[in-house]
């Protein structure tokens, strides 16, 4: 399996400030990059386990008797680990979005570059696909996960479009989609809102933001006193959930203050966020949009 080099590699792991006999979670295995570097910072009493829903990636398994590779959904984080024994954690990596290998594995529908099904399932059992949001949702509902999830202020006209086109005939494929929205994606712009109705459809599709927000809500009771959280995000929609979440300890609204005006909120940041050096994009374009937050309990 091909998978590229993980982003912010030492600088992810750098911020769990790993112990060597800790316990550690990397949420998001893909290739195994990160989850590589932690073991190598464990001693022989250390444990690390590791998420991910993708059955590819079961194939980047590590032989280390310390290592545990659960094929399930990160947002069930608490249950799983409950499973094994495991109450409260040193640390948690997440490397959120979409994988290079699966972008780059044309039947997978993630990626504009391919003519493939709509898909785009990160778990292949799941019964929602790109294919059904496209042909089956209302109009109204395909405008409002255009306009909130792929920023786009054309939204109504998009989702107008798609319904127009799919009454012709179904919508089977990535290049079909592409087709049907010709006459919005001016050559200069054509890329840009491509990858952002792309994106509105996979997080629909996989419900990123609601996992996002069901596994930050899960940190406070989870890691140690001093235990670290480490997240690399890839938009602004889910940049905007972590920083808000560790600021606030909420995703709408301002928490309350006391008496005396002080409010009391589960996590606090350490240090400022972090992006990839100028070398690093040059070497992994992926890293690109990357940035990372960390953040420890209060």
């Amino acid at each position: 399996m091909n998978y590229h080099s993980p982003v912010l590699l030492k600088e992810s792991v750098d911020a769990l400030n790993i112990k060597e006999d800790g316990v550690y979670v990397d949420v998001t295995f893909g290739g195994g990059g990160h989850s590589r570097e932690i073991l190598s910072r464990l001693g022989e009493n250390g444990r690390l386990f590791a998420f991910d829903q993708d059955p590819d990636a079961q194939q980047n398994k590590i032989d280390d008797e310390r290592f545990v590779l659960i094929g399930e959904n990160f947002r069930f984080i608490s249950r799983f680990l409950r499973f094994y024994g495991i109450k409260k954690v040193d640390g948690v990596l997440a490397d959120l979005g979409v994988s290079s290998h699966q972008f780059d594995e044309a039947e997978r529908g993630f990626s504009t570059r391919f003519d493939a099904d709509l898909d785009m399932r990160m778990d292949q059992k799941s019964d929602l696909s790109a294919k059904k949001i496209i042909n089956k949702y209302e109009e109204k509902e395909l405008a409002d996960i255009l306009f909130l999830y792929g920023e786009l202020r054309n939204a109504r006209v998009l989702a107008k479009t798609i319904v127009d086109a799919r009454e012709e005939d179904e919508i089977e494929t990535s290049f079909q989609l592409k087709e049907a929205l010709q006459r919005h994606l001016p050559k200069a712009k054509e890329h840009k809102i491509l990858a952002q109705i792309f994106q509105a459809v996979r997080i629909e599709v996989n419900q990123e933001l609601e996992v996002l927000k069901e596994f930050l809500e899960q940190m406070p009771k989870l890691l140690n006193d001093d235990g670290r959280l480490s997240v690399i995000s890839y938009h602004s929609l889910e940049d905007r959930l972590v920083k808000r979440f560790i600021r606030t300890g909420l995703f709408v609204g301002e928490p309350e203050k006391d008496f005396y005006g002080n409010i009391s909120v589960p996590m606090q940041k350490v240090g400022k966020m972090i992006v990839p050096t100028k070398e690093e994009i040059k070497v992994n374009n992926r890293a690109r949009s990357a940035k990372l937050r960390i953040a420890t309990l209060k």
